[in-house]
């Protein structure tokens, strides 16, 4: 078994990478690649009991769903080669932050019930990327922030519990979320689309 789970950790490093590289680009792809990177890591954090995580990454196949109709609409908008961004609403912004603070609330006791390894951490780390993944589908260039903190969260979490393969993917969406903002900022065009 150790040995199929390292190599779902594997497979969930490469296609991890190339989910990131597609998200820098921007390509519709990606989100076909995040389905099966997000299927991999489910999988994998059910086996070692980080419950939050699978739970995010079985969200991130959804949100790859809504995320692929959301950028198609928005393609169109731009030239080939742009970047289509949309601008953060105050409305979106509160309805982050609430979804932030009332899911780690919410969250970290359920985690210390189902014997997490590490609640606060996996908690936090979890619906940071909740948002992160939200953002993401809306494009807004912002994004990016969210993912740096959420991804070194999430370095740490693999580190605490062995999963080093995993680690070394969240490694390179840190490096990646840097560049990612850089390239978005200066390829980026505003679009408008109905939510």
């Amino acid at each position: 078994m150790d040995q199929v789970i390292q190599a779902i950790e594997i497979f969930a490093l490469v296609t991890g990478i190339v989910y990131v590289v597609l998200e820098i680009l921007q390509k519709n792809a990606m989100w076909v690649i995040g389905i099966l990177t997000g299927a991999a890591c489910a999988f994998e954090f059910a086996v070692t009991h980080v419950w939050a995580s699978m739970g995010l990454n079985l969200y991130y196949v959804a949100m790859s769903v809504v995320g692929l109709i959301q950028w198609r609409k928005a393609s169109g908008q731009v030239e080939e080669g742009d970047i289509h961004l949309r601008k953060v609403s105050l409305k979106a912004g509160i309805l982050s932050a609430v979804l932030f603070t009332a899911g780690t609330a919410v969250m970290i006791p359920v985690l210390k019930a189902t014997g997490d390894p590490a609640p606060f951490l996996d908690a936090v780390a979890v619906m940071l990327s909740v948002v992160g993944t939200w953002w993401l589908a809306q494009s807004y260039l912002e994004q990016w922030f969210i993912w740096i903190v959420a991804d070194v969260l999430t370095t740490t979490l693999c580190l605490t519990t062995g999963q080093y393969w995993m680690a070394v993917l969240y490694l390179v969406y840190i490096g990646s979320a840097v560049y990612g903002y850089i390239h978005w900022k200066s390829r980026g065009k505003y679009v408008s689309l109905r939510d």
